[in-house]
């Protein structure tokens, strides 16, 4: 009788762990599926707004914010900040923020910035490399096999902490 009870406590103790890791799995997936540190600052202060419909890099401000998937965004006037609230999603940078680049060769490196090209009016941020210029070989290789690369890669990636 005690070897019964026994079993079904292990199991029910298996499966409470089981349980709990899946959760801190969650909660790591969501934290880490963006290019942001603890500050959870989108785009390092930049402004997805200026990228977007300006294309150029412009550092937001801290009076100027709004928060969307947990996660703030900067702009660099009030006008900016409306325009975002009123579409957030189409401002939100692709693959989370993390290098396009790196995303098509199925890894996550931290972008630099003022790295960045706009394609059919989404962002793509992109790491400096002292090895090469990473825009320039996503560009050359061709960005639309590079961004459907990615695509494919980042259904599977931004599951899993970097």
């Amino acid at each position: 009788m005690k070897t019964i009870s026994n079993r079904n406590l292990i199991k029910q103790v298996s499966g409470l762990v089981v349980l709990l890791f899946m959760g801190i799995g969650v909660l790591s997936a969501q934290s880490h599926s963006y290019s942001i540190d603890d500050s959870k600052i989108a785009l390092e202060g930049y402004s997805p707004v200026s990228y977007i419909d300006m294309g150029k890099a412009e550092l937001g401000n801290k009076k100027h914010k709004s928060t969307f998937d947990g996660v703030a965004y900067y702009f660099t006037n009030k006008k900016q900040k409306e325009t975002f609230d009123a579409n957030p999603a189409k401002y939100k940078p692709q693959y989370g923020g993390w290098c396009a680049f790196a995303v098509s060769l199925g890894a996550k490196f931290q972008p630099d910035p003022s790295r960045f090209r706009v394609v059919h009016g989404k962002l793509y941020m992109f790491t400096r490399n002292v090895e090469g210029d990473f825009v320039k070989v996503w560009e050359k290789d061709g960005r639309t096999k590079h961004i459907s690369q990615a695509d494919k890669n980042w259904k599977t990636m931004e599951k899993f902490k970097s």
